[in-house]
């Protein structure tokens, strides 16, 4: 049985709340509330209960179907490997994890069937898994063998000290050459599968340099100096300047049909083991390529 204490904040729905907490979707979250699995200061209550400073929250152990972590061949694109890392190419469309909301193969059932050993700090969902990538992105992620190479790497990452650069093509030109988005990211306050600039949010800096400049479009180059999620997607909108594509931040209707113009093409980091500079870059996908051309 879980227990979380709400500390001070301000009003929020009980089920918006949870989405923050449990790697549950909402719609899985409501049933639980409804059949009285979740309570608040052991009272059963309605999803929409709007939660206050002190309350209790109460969540019973539910049985959950079983995630089968079968290895799949997925034809996986390994840029580089040895004993300790692998760095991968995710094509666009593969989820990187799976979890309790998502039951379809992901980059970890492709990875299981290439690799003998992955790192088990994560879990049993995400073995070998230090950052993400979202669905619709494609590009490249490193992924940790051993536990030892797992550690190091995820505090490279935390400290900033893993330089991850993408590919972006948004609407509008721009006046200036390069910039950098310095604007804290949380949740929507309204639509909460988004994130969102708001006050409250966290530290979160892109920095963003104009590769190439079309009519109506430019090609951006991205670093990014923290890891929100979303935040490529959720900086760029905020400056008015959203990705071509992306369904939930960008125009609609959308210009492509399979996802965001966004390609994590380049990492840069010291070897978690032989203290060795390691620089990958991974070209556009052909679909990206295709769209570039028809614009020039």
């Amino acid at each position: 049985m879980e227990q979380i204490k709400v500390e001070k904040l301000e009003a929020i729905r009980l089920d918006h709340f949870l989405v923050d907490k449990l790697d549950l979707s909402r719609s899985r979250i409501s049933q639980l509330i409804k059949s009285g699995d979740i309570l608040v200061n052991d009272q059963v209550v309605k999803q929409g209960y709007m939660l206050k400073t002190n309350d209790i929250v109460t969540i019973k152990p539910v049985e959950t179907k079983t995630l089968d972590l079968k290895p799949v061949d997925l034809n996986l694109e390994i840029v580089y490997e040895d004993e300790h890392l692998l760095v991968v190419n995710k094509p666009k469309g593969l989820v990187v994890h799976p979890a309790k909301s998502h039951m379809e193969e992901t980059l970890v059932h492709g990875l299981l069937h290439e690799m003998d050993e992955l790192s088990d700090i994560n879990g049993y969902f995400r073995p070998g898994i230090i950052h993400r990538i979202d669905k619709d992105t494609s590009g490249l992620l490193i992924v940790a063998k051993t536990n030892e190479a797992h550690q190091i790497l995820a505090s490279k990452l935390k400290d900033h000290d893993i330089n991850r650069s993408y590919m972006a093509l948004v609407y509008g030109t721009f006046e200036e050459s390069k910039g950098i988005i310095n604007a804290p990211i949380g949740r929507h306050p309204k639509q909460r599968i988004k994130n969102a600039v708001v006050k409250e949010g966290k530290h979160a800096v892109t920095h963003f340099e104009v590769i190439e400049t079309f009519k109506d479009f430019s090609l951006l180059k991205c670093e990014l100096e923290t890891g929100r999620t979303h935040q490529i997607r959720v900086h760029l909108q905020f400056i008015n300047h959203p990705i071509v594509g992306d369904p939930l931040y960008g125009f609609k209707p959308l210009l492509v049909e399979d996802g965001q113009m966004l390609h994590a093409y380049k990492l840069e980091f010291e070897h978690p083991i032989t203290k060795k500079a390691m620089t990958f870059e991974a070209p556009l996908p052909d679909s990206f390529k295709a769209y570039l051309e028809k614009l020039r």
